[in-house]
């Protein structure tokens, strides 16, 4: 009875998504007059007929995206300011939270990684910073924009790998570590990359200003990444002052203090990367004193942290989106379907390069090594799970990167409009590609097949890990 009741609700939901799709089209190219409120009731049931049914469980966040999306396409009003405070003073505050979430996921293996096997670490980065500026100024120039919106696509292309593309390599069974610690290794080269590639191809543009870009991004993004790293030591070290009351109160204090040092002095003492030593000190004081408080009284293991993070994460995104499509509704509606057409172009292609670039210098690279006599078989040395890692790895920028960079160094609204809405699609498309790859297992052959049950084995551990 409770199966066959669990099956009509699964049908019902099916129906009320479609019905939402269907209206929410309907809506958006104004062939049925009705009032907003009823395409956002169906909006919000969208995500809600998603979780209910299981096959389709893996796209929630991808419901939620287009949920927050419509919302702010109806009603851009409602986003712009509440009470006097402009709610576009966010997005750079939660940029710096999703990547201190990104930095507690990390350890430092991530760093060894890079060492014991550097190909694909080595080629996912060079194809991201190389590829993709590419691909999105010749996208820019097909479709025709110029000024800030051109310079945004080329932002897009241009910044590290995103946050999101961990958990769609889980779904894909792609090699989850390969993927953290390639997006890791992307975003410490971003500061340098960054800048020069959009004063390369987005400076006729817009002005860029490439040292004002470099201390932007180490404020926005490596010192919540770093602060994240500190947080991931206290949280998970086996050490014995990870585990002592006394330390964790010392260390808890000690960041408390240095907080209430900084806003004391201001901006003076450390000038651009005030504003993220400030955060990252508050955050790594909240988390240790819940430590102590959690597990000293109540005896809560650490897996809180991966609980709530990627939750928060998910908030900060939508709410980053939600932000900027109500502060550049009229621009949208202008551009909004050309734009989404580069998205798909430009995201397209990094997912068809990286995948197929990846398999291509794999055979090359393994064919040198066999003829120089350092491999005993002459085979690929990427296999297929590390060729879906780097072209999601490629293919997914980091939107919210671009979108805080936009506004904190470009100082426009309209140049943050395609990171968000390029962002924006990756979630949808990342997730698309990730469920087509998850029905589709891996072949491999006997040796490849053991030493990737060691990395599923460690994706089991990871997945409570990532954001």
């Amino acid at each position: 009875m409770i199966k066959k009741r669990i099956f009509y609700i699964r049908r019902i939901a099916i129906l009320v998504y479609i019905i939402a799709i269907i209206l929410l089209l309907l809506g958006f190219t104004d062939r049925m007059s009705f009032k907003p409120g009823g395409v956002l009731l169906m909006a919000a049931l969208f995500p809600i007929g998603v979780m209910c049914h299981e096959k389709l469980q893996g796209y929630i966040f991808t419901a939620w995206v287009l949920m927050c999306a419509s919302v702010a396409m109806f009603y851009p009003q409602a986003f712009i300011e509440w009470g006097g405070f402009r709610l576009e003073l966010m997005i750079i505050p939660l940029t710096q939270i999703i990547m201190f979430g990104m930095g507690t996921t990390l350890n430092i293996s991530d760093f060894t990684r890079i060492v014991k096997s550097p190909l694909p670490v080595f080629l996912g980065v060079l194809m991201q910073f190389c590829m993709m500026p590419i691909i999105a100024y010749f996208v820019g120039e097909l479709f025709g924009f110029d000024g800030e919106i051109a310079a945004g696509i080329i932002l897009i292309g241009s910044v590290s790998g995103g946050v999101a593309s961990n958990v769609m390599v889980y779904l894909a069974k792609g090699n989850v570590p390969l993927s953290v610690t390639m997006t890791f290794a992307s975003t410490m080269v971003a500061p340098l990359t960054t800048p020069f590639l959009m004063s390369f191809f987005a400076g006729t543009y817009v002005a860029i200003d490439p040292v004002q870009m470099m201390l932007s991004i180490f404020n926005m993004i490596i010192v919540p990444l770093v602060a994240g790293l500190v947080v991931h030591e206290i949280l998970y070290s086996k050490e014995s002052w990870a585990r002592s009351s006394h330390k964790l109160m010392l260390i808890a204090a000690g960041f408390s203090a240095l907080l209430l040092l900084l806003v004391w002095v201001g901006g003076e003492m450390l000038g651009s990367i005030h504003g993220g030593v400030i955060l990252g000190s508050g955050l790594i004081a909240i988390v240790t004193l819940t430590k102590l408080v959690l597990n000293n009284l109540f005896k809560i293991s650490n897996n809180w942290m991966d609980r709530l993070l990627p939750l928060i994460s998910m908030i900060a995104i939508c709410t980053i989106i939600t932000v900027i499509i109500a502060q550049t509704h009229d621009v949208l509606m202008s551009v909004g379907i050309t734009l989404l057409l580069a998205a798909i172009v430009h995201n397209g292609l990094g997912y068809f390069l990286g995948f197929w670039g990846s398999r291509f210098f794999g055979r090359v690279f393994g064919s040198l090594a066999y003829r120089f006599g350092l491999r005993e078989e002459n085979e690929s040395m990427i296999n297929e799970a590390e060729s879906r890692t780097i072209a999601i790895e490629v293919g997914m920028q980091n939107g919210g990167m671009a979108t805080g960079l936009a506004i904190d160094v470009l100082q426009s609204h309209v140049a943050a409009l395609a990171p968000n809405l390029f962002g924006t699609w990756m979630n949808i498309s990342g997730s698309m590609l990730a469920n087509y790859w998850a029905q589709r297992p891996i072949e491999y052959s006997e040796g490849e097949e053991i030493k990737d049950n060691a990395v599923i084995s460690s994706d089991k551990v990871a997945k409570e890990k990532i954001i």
